[in-house]
């Protein structure tokens, strides 16, 4: 059994900051991979940034620059640094990650977790 908690979302004024964390625990032999999804009311939910195994990441074209994936694999934690922060940032902001566990590769989803970027 694999669960996922996210934290560090909430309200910031535009040009703030914030950190995203996604916390993977249960019956765990290590995170394979790591995404983060966003999606606005009204939109379609749309990948944000990824990082693989070998550390490699890509980034969407909005968040180039800004926001910046990480990950501490002794933690099974992957984060998301989001920087310069827009209003067209606001959505509910999911992980996505792929773990080893009982032998077997398998992606988790966190709960989602509000991020408000508003004067």
């Amino acid at each position: 059994q694999v669960q996922l908690v996210e934290s560090g979302g909430g309200l910031v004024q535009p040009g703030g900051s914030l950190r995203l964390s996604c916390a993977a625990s249960g019956s765990i032999f290590g995170v394979n991979a790591g995404c983060w999804y966003r999606q606005a009311p009204g939109k379609q939910r749309e990948l944000v940034a990824a990082i693989i195994s070998g550390g490699t990441t890509n980034y969407a074209d909005s968040v180039k620059g800004r926001f910046t994936i990480s990950r501490d694999n002794a933690k099974n934690t992957v984060y998301l640094q989001m920087n310069s922060l827009k209003p067209e940032d606001t959505a509910v902001y999911y992980c996505k990650l792929t773990i080893w566990s009982m032998g077997a590769l398998s992606d988790s989803w966190g709960q989602g977790i509000q991020v408000t970027v508003s004067s």
